[in-house]
C-alpha cells in the first residue's frame, strides 16, 4: 500500500509516509532509514541535495535536513561561520548550520505538526521546496567563500545579485 493510499480522509498522513509519497510522486530516490527517519535525494539548480527527515512523535515535530554536500576544510571554518551568520540573517524559515564533526554544511527546518501528528501534501511539498530553494539561493555564496577566497560579505553580495530580464 502506498503512502498516499494510507492518507486519512482529511488528506493528511503520518509525516514520513507523506514525505515518502511526495518523493515517489516526483520519482525522487528515497528510502526508510528507521521508523522515525527517511532519506531522499533531490536535484537542485547547482547540485543534488540529500534530504533527511526525522520525526519526533513525542513532541509532534518533524525536522528536515538538506545537505548540499559541502564540507568546510578546517582552514576555512572561520570564514564559513561568518558567512553562515550573514546568510541566516536572510533566511525566514529554517537556518544553515555547520556540523562540528566533519564541517558539513546543512540546512535545517522543523515543523510543529497538528495535534494528531499528521502532515498534508501541501506542507510536505512546501517543506521540501523551501529547503531546496534556500540551498540553491546560497550555494554560490558558499562556493565563492570557500573556493574563490571571497570575503563573507563579497560572497553573499555576489550570490544575491538578481538578473534583470530574461535571456
Amino acid at each position: 500500500m502506498t503512502a498516499l493510499a494510507r492518507q486519512s480522509d482529511s488528506g493528511e498522513a503520518p509525516p514520513l509516509d507523506m514525505l515518502m509519497a511526495l518523493f515517489e510522486a516526483h520519482g525522487w530516490p528515497c528510502r526508510v532509514q528507521s521508523s522515525d527517519e527517511v532519506t531522499g535525494e533531490v536535484q537542485g539548480s547547482w547540485t543534488k541535495y540529500q534530504l533527511r527527515a526525522v520525526s519526533r512523535p513525542e513532541d509532534n515535530s518533524l525536522q528536515l535536513l538538506c545537505l548540499p554536500d559541502i564540507r568546510v576544510p578546517p582552514v576555512k571554518r572561520t570564514v564559513a561561520s561568518e558567512l553562515l551568520a550573514k546568510i541566516n540573517e536572510q533566511v525566514w524559515l529554517g537556518h544553515f548550520d555547520m556540523w562540528a564533526n566533519g564541517g558539513m554544511l546543512v540546512f535545517r527546518h522543523s515543523l510543529l505538526l497538528s495535534d494528531d501528528g499528521t502532515l498534508s501534501i501541501a506542507q510536505a511539498q512546501s517543506l521540501v521546496e523551501s529547503a531546496v530553494e534556500e540551498c540553491d539561493r546560497f550555494y554560490p555564496a558558499f562556493q565563492f567563500a570557500l573556493w574563490s577566497d571571497k570575503s563573507p560579505e563579497d560572497a553573499l553580495s555576489s550570490a544575491l545579485i538578481d538578473a534583470m530580464g530574461e535571456a
